[in-house]
């Protein structure tokens, strides 16, 4: 019978000033004991001037002195060197049992002569009536259940006795089990060494109790036990133990037979549980996850030596130990008990309305936009392929289409190598969509365009208003916006696309920092956003630092790695062209407008075209109202935009000033970026420079002149000024209506660039063998109306948009491949040697196509055109195909020799890029997965955002 209490006491300097009063307060609760320890170690892990003079005039037996990476297990094994007792009382620095703790646990142990230790009830330390722990079990796979963790203390389990194991703070142990049972196990890590000393004194043949009566106070320093996740260190600690100590517990329980196997699974199952950590928004425990694992796999003595001492001291069967697991059907009860105690605790909180998208008019919005879209597009609905102004068909197969989105060799270009613009990846994903026909997928975004930018406008609007009125007005301004009117009708697909993504963006990046979900889909949109528009990347990230800083200053960092994820994707995919772009010292090149250099109608960088530019006009008509009205001076057209632009300034002088002046910092970025990209030309085709359009940034400035509106109206108005606000919204809708008229009528009026195909920019011919091989080449050449030609190589059926790539269209100087296409095109067409065909064959060229100039066609591109035909007709090797629609046609008639393969070291470059795009998009999408629980979280907050109240539905920034 035990009469003799040897308590071990634990003690690490933690770095926090912390550790003293901890340990001054257990001490005095030792001192406080009714029936007082009889003998007391202390073990002081790391150096500190402090503690020792603490634990030196404590009254101690010993203090021993230990390193600082000495866990509790460790220390309390030196601590047994000096055993002198009849049981064994496991304390810590942060352990302050109550004046009767001691008598209680012992008077347990007396009564019981089976049980091996006692456990008492441990209680947070400035608050007795909160459980921390008491009892520990094990699901059926292993995973540790508290049986009392974190509940309120009101006796309900003062009654439980027998348990599989407990936390091993408090913990009172026979002296005689505890040399038999060989203390704690070091390997666990410092979790779950009281549910392990269970285990493994039932297996001896002994029983484990509680007593509920002992209380002791434990702040969670974890010097003994898990740490209290206070804080991202701590948490990152805590996990890491959890699963090293339940890896290790696997090895050591399992049956000799299957350790091997269950130590090959370690490193799959890791996978498995990383993809559920980021389905379950805990992205911050993949790290601990894969360490833990890691040591798992090393760590192989600790088990050996767990198991020979489970072996030495069993005699009981591992099958009498089920009846203290917790099973499935009393798991999923308390998961279900411990959601309905937060919905309870959180039913005083607010609770976000529903969207009412159909009843409140979103869905009519929709379809009045559809019905808009057939009536100005009716032309496209019999259209197989769209041409003009910037589009080009798409290739005719996704294998083609997806090969276009890797790194590897391009379509354009003599056996040219190098990264795709991740504007390719856009359009795989969006030819994806018709895989029968994937050019045709372009044709049903342009008729779908106008309701999905105004789906887009409604549902961003949904985060800075309640008013269903609002919402209405926040789609159709963004559906009508002149910027995206004239991408439609220029035939823009980058700028198209990006209209269509910026709401999305904006209605998840704004809330990016509340919850992981968000910004899993925020960083898919802002990789794809800048995709579209590379000249938007400045202001992304002029907002995300001001985002970051916000959420460091007004949040104190809570959501900084939420808003770090976003933009990683965005990194991730542009890291090949970046890198090539940097490697050539062609920084500029970076922000080229992807897919067709295309100039088409633009402002320039005068003074006139920057005035049109703040209005959102990117084009000189003035939206095509001169073009309309056939030259009548149309001043007037730009004020149009003022109503908007009024509110939009109003905004910040409302009770909502933080989201106004937010929102006026987007336009403002917006309308810089319009200005910086009229005045730079970065892209060359056939020898002319293409302007950047500004259409992006025009876009970018768009949402912030219709959010800054919507916020003025929302709440700039008292309410009883409502016929105000409706005046105010009624007049600034009108005003965007009628500014769009022109370019709605425009493919009626024959005004718009959109063509009727083509469905390849080759002869048919060549269109008909690229179809069964997409490696044969044609040479291009194009007479030029200023003289000269124009040379180039198409691999393919057809130039396709997805292969277009900027690494070609911004080289500042000629390649050798340059030079050799230059030096074929010269020599066809002004020499009768036969050497140039045999290069071309030898180059994998089997055609050559002498296009017909740009209308109207000039004297001299008349004359070189027709020498050209002369010289090529005479050329042996070629033989003439006749005319085409698409211009001349020879074909090589020797044998062609198949394109040059990817270089090995380009292609294992190709797929070291394909995996990380493939991990990093995995991660984003696992992590935007919902859940019921982030569905949860996500009801308690607010949807809209900003500080300040006014209207329904405005609340304070959480």
């Amino acid at each position: 019978m035990p009469a003799r209490v040897h308590a071990f006491l634990v003690v690490r300097p933690d770095g926090r000033t912390t550790a003293a009063p901890h340990l001054r307060r257990t001490l005095a609760a030792l001192r406080q004991q009714s029936r007082p320890v009889d003998a007391l170690t202390i073990v002081l892990c790391g150096e500190s001037a402090g503690l020792s003079e603490i634990a030196a005039s404590s009254g101690a037996e010993s203090v021993i002195t230990a390193s600082a990476s000495t866990g509790f297990a460790a220390a309390t094994a030196l601590a047994s060197h000096r055993l002198n007792g009849d049981a064994v009382w496991l304390l810590a620095q942060d352990t302050a049992p109550e004046p009767d703790a001691l008598r209680q646990l012992l008077g347990a142990l007396e009564l019981a002569p089976s049980v091996a230790f006692v456990a008492p009830k441990l209680v947070r330390w400035d608050d007795r009536s909160e459980i921390v722990s008491l009892g520990v079990t094990l699901t059926r796979l292993g995973r540790t259940v508290g049986l009392a963790d974190g509940e309120l203390d009101q006796g309900q389990h003062d009654a439980r006795q027998d348990v599989l194991g407990a936390d091993v703070r408090g913990l009172l142990v026979r002296a005689d089990a505890w040399r038999q049972l060989d203390g704690l196990d070091p390997g666990l890590s410092g979790a779950d060494e009281g549910l392990d000393l269970g285990i493994r004194a039932r297996l001896a043949g002994s029983r484990v109790s509680i007593v509920p009566s002992a209380l002791v106070a434990t702040e969670g320093d974890g010097v003994a036990g898990l740490p209290a996740p206070t804080n991202a260190r701590r948490r990152r600690r805590r996990a890491f133990a959890t699963r090293a100590a339940e890896l290790h517990r696997r090895l050591v329980y399992a049956h000799p037979a299957a350790v091997f196997a269950l130590w090959l699974t370690i490193l799959p199952i890791a996978v498995w549980r990383t993809a559920a950590h980021l389905v379950t928004k805990q992205p911050e425990r993949v790290l601990p996850e894969w360490w833990a694992a890691v040591v798992a796999l090393v760590r192989i003595p600790p088990v050996v030596r767990a198991r020979r001492r489970i072996r030495r001291t069993r005699r009981a069967s591992w099958l009498q130990l089920a009846a203290l697991r917790i099973s499935q059907s009393e798991l999923r009860e308390r998961l279900d008990d411990e959601a309905d105690a937060e919905a309870a605790t959180d039913s005083g909180v607010y609770v976000r309305r529903d969207l009412h998208f159909f009843t409140g008019g979103g869905a009519w919005l929709v379809l009045g936009a559809l019905v808009l879209s057939v009536a100005a597009f009716t032309a496209l609905l019999a259209w197989p392929v769209m041409g003009g102004g910037g589009l080009l068909p798409l290739r005719t197969t996704l294998t083609e289409l997806w090969a276009d989105a890797a790194f590897g060799r391009r379509q354009l270009g003599l056996d040219v190598v190098g990264p795709a613009d991740p504007f390719a990846t856009v359009l795989a994903i969006v030819g994806s969509l018709w895989p029968g026909d994937p050019s045709r997928a372009l044709v049903l975004l342009w008729i779908l365009a106008l309701p999905l930018a105004a789906a887009g406008g409604w549902f961003a609007a949904t985060r800075v208003t309640e008013r269903a009125g609002l919402r209405l007005l926040g789609g159709a301004l963004w559906a009508l916006a002149p910027m995206f009117l004239a991408a439609l009708t220029d035939g823009r697909p980058a700028a198209v696309i990006l209209h269509l993504l910026l709401p999305w963006l904006f209605y998840t990046g704004s809330v990016a920092h509340r919850s992981w979900a968000a910004a899993g889909v925020a960083s898919l949109l802002l990789a794809a956003v800048i995709a579209c528009a590379p000249l938007l990347a400045p202001a992304v990230v002029a907002l995300w630092v001001l985002a970051l800083l916000l959420a460091i200053v007004v949040r104190s960092g809570r959501g900084t790695a939420q808003l770090v994820w976003t933009l990683v994707p965005t990194a991730v995919m542009a890291a090949p062209l970046v890198w090539w772009q940097g490697m050539a010292g062609q920084w500029w090149a970076l922000v080229a407008d992807p897919g067709l250099p295309w100039s088409g109608s633009q402002v320039g960088a005068d003074v006139v075209g920057r005035s049109l530019l703040i209005a959102g006009l990117p084009s000189p008509d003035a939206g095509e109202w001169a073009t309309m009205l056939e030259g009548v001076w149309v001043w007037w057209v730009p004020l149009l935009v003022a109503p908007i632009a009024v509110l939009a300034l109003l905004a910040p002088l409302t009770p909502r000033w933080a989201t106004g002046i937010s929102l006026l910092v987007i336009t403002a970025l917006g309308i810089v970026t319009a200005f910086i990209a009229v005045g730079i030309s970065v892209s060359v085709v056939q020898g002319q420079s293409v302007p950047l359009w500004p259409g992006p940034g025009l876009s970018l400035a768009w949402i912030g002149l219709v959010g800054g509106s919507l916020v003025a109206l929302d709440a700039g108005f008292a309410p009883r000024m409502r016929s105000a606000r409706v005046a105010a919204a009624v007049t600034a809708g009108l005003a965007i209506t009628v500014l769009a008229v022109p370019q709605l009528t425009a493919l009626a009026r024959g005004a718009a660039e959109l063509t009727n195909g083509p469905d390849s920019t080759l002869p048919a011919f060549i269109a008909a063998e690229g179809g069964d091989d997409p490696d044969v080449g044609t040479l291009v050449l194009t007479p030029q109306n200023g003289g000269g030609v124009a040379a180039a190589v198409v691999w393919g059926e057809s130039e396709t948009l997805s292969g277009q790539s900027t690494v070609e269209a911004t080289r500042a100087t000629p390649t050798p491949a340059d030079s050799t296409v230059a030096t074929l095109a010269v020599d066809l067409i002004s020499t009768t040697g036969e050497g140039s065909v045999a290069e071309l064959a030898a180059r994998g060229i089997g055609f050559v196509v002498l296009a017909p100039a740009a209308p109207p066609e000039s004297d001299a591109a008349r004359a070189f055109r027709l020498d050209a035909v002369l010289a090529l007709d005479q050329r042996n090797g070629l033989d003439n195909a006749g005319a085409t629609p698409k211009g001349e046609l020879w074909r090589v008639t020797g044998e062609v020799a198949e394109r040059p393969g990817l270089p090995a070291s380009a292609a294992d470059l190709s797929r070291v890029i394909l995996w990380a795009n493939l991990v990093v998009l995995a991660i984003a999408l696992l992590l935007a997965v919902p859940t019921r629980a982030s569905r949860r979280a996500a009801r308690r907050t607010p949807r809209i955002v900003g500080f300040g109240t006014s209207g329904p539905g405005a609340v304070e920034e959480r």
